[in-house]
């Protein structure tokens, strides 16, 4: 890794910034089984002008803010973007560390530092930086006992959040933009992380000559000693504006956080009891079940537990290598799912892995040209321009 740790433990949370918030608690409520752990108090509801609900499940959490005045954070993020995850927070060992390591390889800070006690003596310490993301921040959050989510949030529940899908952790986040290498090198320069994966594919590999098409190129990028994982996607050409992920910047108004993968030890089951909830998944071309098993003998995988007809029959992806294998599976976006354009380009997955840390090319490609096909069905076409 490029010089100093910042001493990252692992996700503290993630905000999403919606225009309905009751519409949101029944998807993580009646959909995810999470659980509402702690709200707002009226006192900081006032000062901010903005409602914040947070839902949890394992050790994810995710704050859910809604407008309630014009000049409130969530209404300006709102007015140049539709809903979507604004802010990212990482645990860390040593706030003053990681402060004086980003400072010093020129991370810009936002000044907006929190340093609160609780009753019982307890300490949160936080602070935020600017990101190439747009108008997405990283946030760095110090935790000394302290006993509420966050200061002026009072709980809802139980810090355990149990849920039926057994949700875990975030496994990864994946971003969208035209270009990434100033992204890419942010993270190595600022975040000091290194590179761990990438890939780069058009349609036309598939079949040449072919009028239309379209491609990207992802980088992941990780920090060793946290295994946090950032993959970043831009477009490839030739059809550049043609590609989902240039649809998704067009869609966002920039580049941001396109899905959010969680962690589950059944994906099978969870997939199966999200599919009786009325959870929408993207479709998986029946061609990838018919040549999976030959695929999965020349990536030497042989120790598959599930059955390969459940996995079809839920549109189930496999991929990995050498007798480590992952299954992974993608909600449709927000837009789609809910007919509602200001709903955002937004999506998660639900993955479980069996000893691979990789992303498989072969689902890449398969979740690339599902999203593709959505967009035709929802009679979408390239950004104009």
């Amino acid at each position: 890794m490029a010089g100093a740790s910042l001493g990252i433990i692992g996700y503290d949370s993630y905000t999403f910034v919606v225009e309905n918030l009751e519409r949101s608690r029944r998807f993580y409520e009646d959909r995810f089984d999470f659980r509402e752990v702690a709200r707002a108090a009226p006192a900081l509801v006032a000062a901010r002008g903005e409602d914040s609900v947070v839902f949890g499940a394992g050790d994810v959490r995710v704050k859910v803010v809604a407008p309630l005045s014009q000049s409130s954070s969530a209404a300006r993020y709102l007015r140049r973007h539709p809903a979507g995850i604004s802010t990212l927070s990482f645990r860390v060992r040593d706030l003053d560390q990681a402060r004086a390591t980003l400072r010093e390889r020129g991370a810009t800070l936002l000044g907006d530092d929190v340093d609160e006690r609780d009753a019982g003596g307890g300490r949160y310490r936080s602070f935020g930086i600017a990101t190439p993301l747009g108008e997405v921040a990283f946030r760095f959050v110090e935790r000394e006992r302290f006993s509420a989510f966050a200061p002026g949030f009072v709980a809802s529940a139980p810090t355990d959040a149990g849920n039926r899908f057994g949700f875990e952790v975030v496994d990864h986040v994946t971003s969208n933009a035209r270009t990434m290498a100033p992204i890419i090198d942010w993270y190595a320069r600022v975040l000091g992380m290194e590179r761990f994966w990438d890939i780069e594919f058009h349609t036309d590999d598939v079949t040449p000559g072919r009028e239309g098409g379209t491609g990207l190129k992802s980088i992941v990028m990780w920090e060793p000693e946290s295994g946090i994982k950032f993959a970043t996607n831009e477009p490839l050409a030739p059809y550049f504006d043609e590609s989902q992920i240039a649809k998704f910047v067009y869609d966002n108004h920039g580049p941001g956080i396109q899905h959010l993968a969680l962690a589950v030890p059944d994906v099978l089951g969870t997939v199966e009891e999200m599919r009786r909830r009325q959870v929408a998944f993207l479709s998986t071309p029946a061609a990838y079940y018919r040549h999976l098993p030959e695929r999965l003998q020349k990536l030497g995988i042989t120790n598959v537990r599930e059955d390969l007809a459940s996995l079809e029959r839920l549109e189930v992806l496999v991929d990995g290598a050498d007798s480590k294998y992952m299954l992974q599976i993608f909600l449709r976006e927000a837009a789609g799912l809910y007919d509602d354009e200001r709903a955002g380009p937004f999506f998660y997955e639900v993955i479980q892995r069996e000893g691979d840390l990789g992303f498989g090319y072969g689902n890449f490609r398969a979740l690339f040209e599902s999203i593709e096909r959505e967009q035709r069905v929802r009679g979408e076409g390239a950004p104009p321009g």
